[in-house]
């Protein structure tokens, strides 16, 4: 079994226990890829730089960051810097042979820049131009197989390679959650996203409705309907870690007691690969802004 987990990047999230939980997975023999956010850290970052970060809200009323050239440099400091060898350096405590990866590496994930996005502003649908953005495209399953393969576990980060109209390369963002999922669809792994709440819930301020499962489109519809905020994005890259072939797909709380375990045995919400329609393919692509 290959396992990807996100960790998730808010400041109420504690990796302590998902990092021993890998290192335990590991011992079982098991594959595991970790990927992790750090958009709080990115935005301490700018705070201590003197500089606000950006959000803008697409037509489709989806909240996201817009990134600059300047905040681009923060990510590449912040991401594959610091909070990807922090987390190579605590699996390594654990006992885990842990390789730090960004996307730019090995072309490990890859996809067309979008140096322009559509935003809504004061009721106006407008364009906004100098993002250093993209989505993602293809995956490098192969470089991950091989660091798999070789007893090492991968601990990836964005950013990732936006290829240019020209044939050239920029090192862009792109949304953490949508990175892990095309990781895991790639493996056809399960995909666990373990976040500072324990599932998705019906109503997002009572935890007593946390949906458990979906494994039809119906079911699911109803998963889309409860999702809000930063649950969207959560919801939108589990339909794309399924669409690209991933088994299942579980968001869990970060906090539990061996998180990562306990979600692959049923806590948290887990989405099976049925609950995406048959025709998804077909729908149109959302425009989402990054992380």
């Amino acid at each position: 079994m290959t396992v990807v987990v996100k960790i998730g990047g808010a400041r109420a999230v504690d990796p302590e226990g998902a990092l021993a939980d890998v290192a335990s997975l590991v011992e079982d023999g098991e594959d595991v890829v970790l990927t992790h956010g750090g958009s709080t850290a990115v935005d301490e970052t700018l705070d201590e730089l003197g500089e606000d970060p950006t959000y803008v809200e697409t037509p489709g009323g989806v909240v996201g960051r817009f990134t600059d050239e300047r905040t681009m440099d923060v990510f590449k400091m912040v991401m594959p810097g610091k909070l990807n060898t922090d987390l190579v350096e605590s699996l390594h405590n654990e006992g885990v042979n842990a390789v730090g990866l960004s996307g730019t590496d090995g072309k490990l994930l890859e996809g067309k820049r979008k140096s322009a996005v559509r935003v809504e502003e004061d009721g106006k649908k407008k364009i906004k131009r100098g993002d250093h953005s993209g989505t993602i495209e293809s995956v490098n399953a192969d470089l991950l197989e091989t660091t798999l393969a070789g007893g090492y576990t991968p601990v990836v980060s964005v950013p990732v390679l936006g290829r240019e109209k020209d044939g050239g390369y920029t090192a862009v963002n792109a949304d953490a959650d949508r990175a892990a999922a095309a990781i895991a669809g790639a493996l056809a792994a399960d995909l666990v996203v373990l976040t500072d709440v324990s599932g998705i819930y019906e109503d997002p301020d009572d935890e007593s409705t946390k949906i458990d499962s979906a494994s039809t489109p119906e079911e699911f519809a109803a998963v889309e309907d409860a999702a809000e905020g930063f649950m969207t994005k959560k919801v939108m890259a589990a339909e794309e870690a399924l669409e690209g072939g991933a088994a299942s797909v579980i968001v869990a709380s970060a906090n539990a007691d061996a998180p990562i375990t306990s979600a692959l045995a049923g806590e948290g919400t887990t989405i099976e690969p049925g609950a995406v329609a048959d025709d998804a393919d077909d729908r149109a692509e959302t425009e989402v802004p990054e992380q």
